[in-house]
């Protein structure tokens, strides 16, 4: 995880807490809307990606919340996911540079044939990536 991180703060400018702290919140997004298999390979492939999505989701208390109500009124998906990392600190021109660089690494670390699937189930994802 600690590459990726090194990766994402070179790549978007931002401190290494909000870029884990978003990567988390990303890995988490993924754990839950994208296919199961696949995704467990991603994570399998990537050390640390099961403690960083437990720590995004940890900070969910449950939904509840001003954000919570918010990916509620907006349906959640990506668009829940963008206002994570907005309040994550994440500012709106580095969330493409940010999931182009972690799904760069993904697809170094499990291969197109993990991540293909994962981008190609996912509305609106494509965006990001």
């Amino acid at each position: 995880m600690e590459e990726l991180i090194a990766r994402v703060t070179t790549k978007t400018g931002l401190d290494a807490a909000t870029a884990q702290t978003a990567i988390g919140h990303i890995l988490a997004f993924l754990q839950k809307e994208g296919p199961a298999t696949e995704v467990a390979q991603l994570f399998a492939a990537m050390p640390g990606a099961d403690a960083a999505a437990a720590q995004a989701n940890q900070g969910e208390g449950g939904g509840g919340g001003l954000m919570g109500m918010l990916g509620g009124m907006m349906g959640g998906g990506v668009m829940a996911l963008g206002q994570k990392l907005m309040a994550a600190g994440v500012p709106m021109g580095q969330m493409q540079p940010l999931g182009a660089e972690l799904f760069a690494f993904g697809r170094e670390k499990a291969g197109e044939d993990v991540m293909g699937p994962i981008v190609g189930s996912i509305p609106g994802l494509n965006q990001f990536v």
